[in-house]
């Protein structure tokens, strides 16, 4: 009997063992996919198994779940809100999102929870870095008529929706030209910003924007669009079109350069700068920085205005 025991409990043993081998789920493919709650005031997380396996169609799979409805019903799909998606575009890390007319007729905060989900479930996949949107091919703009650029993940941190949507008042120190184009002079400027926006950007935005006081000059063709602005390990990338390279302002190489770098590097956490053009930064600018340089502040060429 003891044996005969001995072997029904090693074969329930192996059973058991099988089953549970069977009910294994492989975790790489668990994904997180964000709602908004019915009272669209949060976001909030949902696993999803992922069924594709090339990049496109992850995308389009993610897309998908984004538009349908969850099993959890005080929680709404983001893609499902009286809008559609009109095209995708899956290119160098970025995807494109462009949106059918009505996506404008959201209210701000519930569009700001929308875009947060849709950028914190597309920037999980580990080749996408970065989501942009844009309404009937027009540039998506924020409540202040701000052009929203490409969005990382970076921008919508964990919360229960409090912090989405709420602006602040902040004080940047600028660094512009003088009027000869060779010496930078600092000047303090106070904004009211969207906190979805990193102060590092919008320090970029205000230098392309150019100077408000009399006696400083701009450094950085006006026309020049920023699409993103990411700071790792205290360095911040500051991606910008190729507009960038061309300057219709009398100033030198180093002013532009250190402009940016000085700028940022006022912000206690930035130590160093790499700029790049529409990605690349395998270039020079102005036939005198290789865009592969860390730039780290230069104080040397900073001036006070007479």
């Amino acid at each position: 009997m003891k044996r005969i025991t001995a072997v029904l409990l090693t074969l329930i043993c192996l059973f058991v063992l099988a089953a549970c081998n069977s009910e294994q789920v492989d975790q790489s493919r668990i994904y997180s996919v964000y709602y908004v709650s019915n009272s669209e005031t949060k976001i909030e997380m949902h696993e999803h198994y992922m069924e594709a396996d090339d990049l496109e169609s992850q995308v389009t799979e993610l897309l998908n779940a984004l538009a349908t409805t969850p099993a959890k019903l005080e929680y709404k799909a983001p893609l499902n809100m009286g809008f559609q998606v009109q095209s995708v575009d899956v290119n160098m890390g970025k995807v494109h999102l462009d949106m059918t007319e009505n996506y404008n007729s959201l209210s701000t905060t519930t569009e700001v929870l929308v875009r947060a989900a849709i950028v914190r479930t597309l920037t999980q996949l580990s080749q996408i870095n970065f989501v942009s949107i844009t309404v009937n091919g027009n540039p998506l703009l924020d409540s202040l008529g701000n052009i929203i650029s490409a969005m990382n993940r970076d921008q919508f941190v964990e919360n229960d929706g409090n912090a989405i949507n709420t602006y602040e008042e902040i004080t940047l120190k600028l660094y512009f030209a003088n009027e000869a184009g060779e010496r930078l002079i600092a000047a303090n400027r106070t904004r009211e910003y969207s906190t979805n926006i990193s102060p590092e950007k919008l320090i970029v935005e205000e230098l392309i924007k150019g100077p408000s006081r009399e006696g400083l000059y701009p450094t950085i063709n006006p026309s020049t669009k920023v699409a993103s602005v990411t700071t790792r390990d205290g360095v911040c990338y500051v991606n910008l079109d190729e507009t960038f390279l061309t300057q219709p302002y009398n100033v030198t190489a180093d002013v532009t350069i250190y402009s940016i770098t000085n700028s940022l590097a006022e912000l206690s956490h930035i130590n160093r700068v790499q700029i790049s053009v529409n990605g690349d930064n395998s270039g020079t600018y102005r036939e005198k920085y290789s865009l592969t340089t860390y730039f780290e502040r230069n104080l040397d060429i900073v001036t006070t205005l007479e």
